[in-house]
């Protein structure tokens, strides 16, 4: 079925099955029954210690109702926190100009 992991090496697979669950109140029980796998099997792969076969993983990936590529990856996915604290990218000018393509007015201030 899929592969038993201690640490996260080289053949490590990253997933937001813990993520999609909490934004879609689905438990580990939930999936697990509509997957046709132990509870536990969901809590394994939720901390990288199993690795799903592909046929699981593309069955995740449907119950969640997105492609695999966005539930799974070879790679870390970046940390929510990470990107709440990173600052907003600067306003693109053209937009900022308005419709007129000229600068937006500013308010007189008493």
């Amino acid at each position: 079925m899929g592969q038993v992991t201690g640490d996260r090496g080289a053949d490590a697979v990253y997933n937001r099955i813990a993520l999609l669950r909490a934004e879609q109140g689905v438990t580990r029980r939930e999936l697990a029954d509509a997957l046709g796998v132990h509870y536990q099997t969901v809590g394994y792969l939720e901390r990288g210690e199993y690795n799903p076969s592909l046929h699981l993983a593309l069955r995740i990936a449907e119950f969640f109702g997105l492609p695999v590529e966005v539930v799974f990856s070879t790679r870390p996915f970046p940390r929510i926190s990470d990107a709440a604290t990173r600052p907003a990218p600067p306003a693109d000018p053209v937009q900022a100009a308005g419709p007129s393509g000229s600068a937006p007015r500013r308010q007189a201030v008493e």
